[in-house]
């Protein structure tokens, strides 16, 4: 798969921007059938950083259930915590 098919896009939110300034992390999400190795290198193709580890979670659908009865479902997901070298950063949204 090509990198713009592993990174569908950049997370966020509170907890994402939290943990890229104390853990030197950045959040995406992936595709469903992305594993980590495959993250990695697409991260490092696509920002030109060194990646040192990637931990990955993943959401499953779940249905939502009023009175025994199934009224929607909620989509599953799968996102990436991406570990960066000292010193390398990303610059997605800086300065917004």
């Amino acid at each position: 798969m090509d990198y713009t098919q592993i990174l569908l896009k950049p997370l966020v939110s509170e907890k994402a921007t939290a943990v890229k300034e104390g853990a030197n992390q950045v959040v995406f999400f992936i595709s469903p059938r992305a594993n980590k190795i495959e993250v990695a290198k697409a991260v490092e193709k696509a920002y030109n950083v060194k990646v040192t580890a990637v931990n990955v979670v993943k959401r499953r659908v779940r249905a939502r259930v009023k009175h025994g009865k199934v009224t929607g479902q909620e989509s599953g997901f799968k996102k990436a915590y991406v570990t960066l070298a000292q010193g390398e950063k990303i610059e997605i949204f800086e300065g917004v």
